[in-house]
Formats: structure tokens, sequence, C-alpha cells
């Protein structure tokens, strides 16, 4: 990896610390203890939400898991009433799976506490909160141009807002 302006070993700390804050546990678990689901199911239900209806094998993708475990959320989403299936108008075969307007709630307040900031965010200056966004929107622009356009197998665009 070419580093121009900077030494790889400190980049590889910085996405390393990066990533903890992202996809540390506190979050997840934050998530599941408000909503009583497991993390992956409330993932699976905002993507759901998000994405609106959509073949079980698209949404097992979207998730890098594998259709029986999509399935097994998906039938627990069903059974707590938060998502249903309906007949897939462009393949009969298929069921599309989308989210009730009580699993559009759930999925909102999930998005809502994976959106809330930590303490140390939360406290930063208006100058660091100004060198983060530059970063932030520069690493985007990146993602995204190299994304532009795309969409996998199933039709999901690849660089939608995702939950984490």
């Amino acid at each position: 990896m070419n580093h121009p302006h900077g030494d790889e070993d400190e980049t590889r700390r910085i996405w390393h610390d990066l990533r903890e804050l992202v996809l540390g546990q506190d979050m997840r678990r934050a998530v599941a203890d408000a909503l009583g689901l497991s993390f992956n199911r409330a993932k699976a239900l905002t993507y759901i939400d998000a994405d609106g209806p959509m073949p079980l094998r698209a949404l097992a993708a979207r998730m890098f898991i594998d259709a029986p475990y999509a399935t097994v959320i998906v039938d627990d989403l069903v059974k707590r009433g938060l998502a249903e299936r309906t007949a897939n108008p462009a393949d009969r075969r298929s069921k599309l799976v989308h989210a009730t307007a009580e699993g559009r709630r759930i999925a909102a307040r999930a998005m809502h506490i994976q959106d809330t900031p930590p303490p140390g965010l939360a406290a930063a200056t208006p100058e660091e909160l100004a060198v983060l966004r530059r970063v932030a929107d520069r690493l985007l622009k990146e993602v995204q141009g190299r994304d532009e356009g795309a969409a996998d197998a199933d039709g999901a665009p690849a660089h939608s807002r995702q939950p984490v």
C-alpha cells in the first residue's frame, strides 16, 4: 500500500482504532439491548427497511451471510411482526421480504442508536470535527467513486447507507 503522506504502521494503527470505534461491541450491544433483537436481526431489518422489498437471496448477499441463515433471521422477524413475506411479481417462485410498520419503527430506532456518536466525538472541538469531516468526505468520495453505478447481483446499490 502506498503511503505518500505518512507511515504505513501509523496508518494501520489509526485504521484499527477507527474500526474499534465503529464496530465496537458497545454499539452492537446497545442496539440489541434496546430492541430486544440480536444485532444481526436488527441489521437485517434496517437493510430490509432501507432497500424496500427484497428477495431473501438479496438480503443474504447484502449481509454477507448464506441464504439458510437469512431465512432463519427473516423467520424470526416475521414471527415478531417486524417483517412480512409477499409474492414476488417478477418471479412467482420467490417471495419478497418487507418491513411492517412496526419493523420500520424498530429499524429507525436501530439507526438512531447507531448514529449516536460516542462521547469523545460529541466532545470534539469544531476544529477537530472539521478535520474529521474533511477526511471522512475524502474517504467516502473515494469509495463511492470506485462503486459508482455498481450494484450487486440482486440490484442492491453497492454504496447505499448501511448499518454497521
